[in-house]
């Protein structure tokens, strides 16, 4: 099996939502699914069924992220030594060739992924024309509405 890159950032978000989900939420659960059951019948008790609901998808999640971490390469961008090359993990920021709009984004898995927050994914369009070129290169993205080119203005491994 494949290990899926990370960023360390990316891998500590990861655990903390699993130190959450089982010192915080699996202890609530369970409490909810014992304070139900002591309301009797459990054929009509929509506050058991609501815990054990909850508690199946907490349970899910919990398996999930232990996949993803024991799964995963963790790769610490501070630490690369890209020499100014796009690489997973890179902050890059950009420049429209044609409306010189500049805007930052930072490759990162596909897990991480939050165009919002300015984090792309590495298999997406955008990252795929950026891996492998240096500040002052042009990238050609082929866009669902066309082909898009920007600037590389700089390249920052933080």
């Amino acid at each position: 099996m494949q290990k899926v890159p990370l960023t360390l950032r990316g891998a500590e978000k990861l655990r903390e939502e699993l130190t959450h989900l089982k010192s915080v939420l699996r202890p609530r659960i369970t409490q909810a699914i014992a304070e139900a059951r002591a309301h009797g019948d459990l054929k009509e008790n929509a506050e058991y069924h609501a815990a054990r609901e909850q508690q199946s998808f907490t349970e899910g999640r919990i398996k999930e992220i232990e996949a993803k971490l024991s799964n995963c390469q963790i790769i610490d961008v501070t630490s690369l030594n890209a020499h100014g090359k796009v690489v997973f993990g890179a902050t890059v920021d950009l420049a429209d060739a044609d409306t010189g709009d500049e805007v930052t984004y930072q490759i990162v898995g596909e897990d991480e992924a939050d165009i919002k927050a300015g984090m792309i994914s590495v298999t997406s369009p955008i990252a795929r024309a950026l891996i492998g070129k240096k500040e002052g290169d042009l990238a050609v993205v082929q866009a669902p509405g066309g082909t898009r080119e920007f600037d590389i203005v700089a390249v920052r491994y933080i």
